[in-house]
């Protein structure tokens, strides 16, 4: 469905991000990786992916809390391609304390790469977008865009403004072929949830199947995780013509969070 196009997507060196890409470079799309980790480990899953797709892969190591760096990394990637058709922002980070205890500086840094550097890549991507006549951003938000937790004040707000701002850009383009979407996934087992869930089993003298029952139990009715192949293939979809008259919604893959 993506043959011959071009996307950026942030934070997928691994996780959600390394899902979406997968799937994307199976539809047929040049990608643009970004992300942190071992350098030679980033090499392999880049040349991993032209390998096994036969598309054009490369990477940005651009820091998300750097507004000049994220809009760099657009820059990068239509210089590369000669054009950006997919911005699917998925990079962040998380912090967890009580509201009168939440350390300011991580504050800071989640509403800098959960929040504005969405802001910074879509307003560096659009003027292309709108001479071309064409676009498809899609944010990777959460559940907590929909639905708040305790001691995840930051978190829950950037995820809130996520929305919003989505809301606004679908609003902006919407006569101009391009669409904004944002996808709320629930809990998806990548590596930082494996590690909470292993944290969280060595906390209550738990097997890490036990404390996964127990944690998915609390909000997930599916008792499922979903996949990032799962959320990969609906980015594919919004991404795809069979969603251009999809913009301005979120997209819940929660195994029914938010039906409670």
């Amino acid at each position: 469905m993506l043959k011959g196009k071009s996307a950026i997507i942030t934070g997928s060196t691994s996780g959600i991000g390394l899902g979406i890409a997968q799937v994307f470079a199976g539809q047929g799309c040049d990608l643009m990786i970004n992300g942190f980790g071992d350098a030679a480990e980033i090499e392999k899953v880049r040349s991993d992916l032209e390998k096994t797709y036969g598309v054009k892969v490369v990477y940005s190591g651009a820091d998300m809390s750097k507004p000049a760096e994220v809009a760099g990394m657009v820059e990068a990637a239509e210089a590369a391609f000669g054009k950006l058709d997919i911005l699917v922002n998925n990079a962040g980070i998380q912090y967890t304390a009580p509201v009168e205890e939440f350390p300011v500086e991580k504050w800071d840094a989640i509403m800098a790469i959960n929040l504005s550097a969405i802001f910074h890549a879509i307003r560096t991507a659009l003027p292309g977008m709108k001479k071309r006549n064409f676009g498809r951003i899609i944010n990777v938000a959460s559940v907590h865009g929909l639905v708040a937790s305790t001691h995840k004040a930051a978190y829950v707000a950037a995820k809130h403004g996520v929305l919003g701002l989505t809301k606004v850009v679908a609003l902006e383009t919407a006569e101009q072929n391009i669409t904004c979407n944002a996808i709320c996934p629930g809990w998806v087992l990548t590596p930082l949830v494996a590690k909470q869930i292993e944290d969280r089993a060595k906390a209550n003298g738990q097997t890490f199947d036990q404390a996964k029952d127990e944690l998915l139990s609390e909000k997930q009715p599916s008792k499922q995780f979903a996949t990032p192949e799962q959320l990969g293939n609906l980015a594919a979809f919004l991404a795809s013509d069979h969603g251009a008259q999809m913009t301005g919604v979120a997209l819940p893959m929660d195994g029914g969070w938010v039906a409670r």
